[in-house]
């Protein structure tokens, strides 16, 4: 596993005990024999509902900030709060385990080395935004050098941000600003004002990282990179109209995911930090809780347009602003944004979704990919609904997303 190159008394001692307790605990999670005690339960198609999805959770006090330490949280879609990494995170260790199997050798890696790359990422939201209920005014994580002074994030923290700011390994506050959001993805793009001091990280091939690859995690204010392993590269389907087909789900969880880097074992950037789940098993394996990276595949092909204009090339995908569980096997209406395209329509919670046009719903993932087939941003989505005891068809006039967000002042 990744062993530790450091000159600190005992460091190839704790490195080669962290390493053979992790293998141990990942034999138990794949081997099915059950995760930190917790009951087994069947990873579905879908993967976990998030602890936090964006933007459809219970509101925060508006000047309150999210923050990502504490217990994990259970994965419901009410009551959750969105993540957001501290300013000052503790390192981690990954969860007590048996000694054996031994870990198979793997090229020596300084776990201080990338420590520079990562800074924090501190945003304040319009106060009016639509966001702020649910993401607060204020927010923080961690965002990775990817360029002199362009940062990778997670676009969540960006959303309807007036002012940014990031502070570096070293200190260094630089005023930033929005290069780019892409809700496709979920990635953000961070400019600095003035050049940074770390060093950029290069991006890698996350489409390579295969399940059970061992890779690393860090987040600003760590002194080290923790070491994970991937779990799973299941689908993941987000409430807020959101989908990833082949998510980085990676174990033991940790609490300063927002924004944090991912890294294989070449040193190259492979994923994004996104989000704590309770369930990053395989599909079939018992239920374990993990974290969600978003893998960096999805934005090279982007890359450059995202920075030339701000957003990706074509035409934005249809948003219907309407938030979905699966209730027993219906896929049922939770939440409409409040003003949005699914309200208007006449769409609210309880409501269960059948169809997009003659085409039947097989589930949260699957609406998602009929809705977007359907048409661009603006196109009229025809819905098949179960409301109040009979189906109705509903039309609703969709729209981009990003012109839905409120304009940071001067905008």
């Amino acid at each position: 596993m990744l062993p530790v190159l450091s000159a600190c008394r005992n460091g190839a001692v704790l490195a080669s005990l962290r390493s053979r307790a992790l293998s141990a605990a990942l034999a138990l999670v794949l081997l099915g024999g059950g995760a930190l005690g917790g009951p087994g339960v069947t990873a579905g198609e879908l993967g976990p509902e998030p602890s936090s999805p964006p933007d459809l959770q219970r509101p925060l006090e508006p000047e309150e900030t999210p923050r990502a330490e504490g217990p994990l949280r259970s994965e419901t879609p009410e009551g959750a709060r969105q993540p957001g990494a501290s300013a000052a995170p503790s390192p981690r260790a990954a969860p007590s385990a048996p000694a054996d199997p031994a870990p198979q050798a793997a090229p020596a890696v300084d776990l201080r080395q990338f420590v520079g790359s990562v800074v924090q990422i501190r945003t304040t939201a319009v106060r009016d935004g639509e966001t702020v209920a649910s993401l607060g005014l204020r927010r923080s994580g961690s965002g990775v050098i990817i360029g002199p002074s362009t940062v990778l994030t997670i676009g969540y923290l960006l959303l309807e941000a007036d002012e940014v700011e990031v502070v570096t390994a070293s200190g260094r506050r630089i005023p930033a600003s929005v290069a780019a959001q892409d809700p496709t993805s979920g990635f953000g793009i961070v400019r600095t004002a003035l050049p940074l001091d770390g060093a950029p990280l290069e991006l890698g091939d996350s489409d390579a990282v295969a399940e059970g690859a061992q890779v690393l995690t860090l987040g600003h204010g760590e002194p080290i990179a923790t070491e994970l392993v991937v779990l799973s590269r299941k689908p993941f389907s987000g409430t807020w109209e959101y989908l990833l087909e082949k998510p980085l789900f990676t174990f033991p969880p940790v609490n300063n995911w927002s924004g944090a880097a991912l890294i294989a074992p070449d040193g190259r950037l492979v994923g994004i930090g996104s989000l704590i789940v309770n369930d990053a098993a395989p599909p079939g394996r018992n239920a374990v809780p993990g974290n969600l990276f978003v893998p960096v595949g999805l934005l090279k092909p982007v890359l450059d347009a995202l920075l030339a204009d701000g957003k990706r090339p074509g035409p934005a995908r249809p948003w219907l602003g309407v938030s979905t569980e699966s209730v027993r096997g219906n896929l049922m209406v939770a939440r409409v944004t409040p003003g949005g395209p699914a309200e208007q329509a006449g769409l609210g919670p309880g409501d269960v979704i059948v169809g997009v046009g003659e085409e039947t719903v097989g589930g949260q993932a699957d609406f998602y990919r009929k809705l977007w087939k359907a048409g661009p941003a603006g196109a009229e989505i025809p819905l098949r609904v179960l409301k109040g005891g009979a189906i109705r068809e509903l039309k609703v006039r969709s729209v981009d997303r990003e012109d839905f967000l409120r304009k940071p002042h001067g905008v």
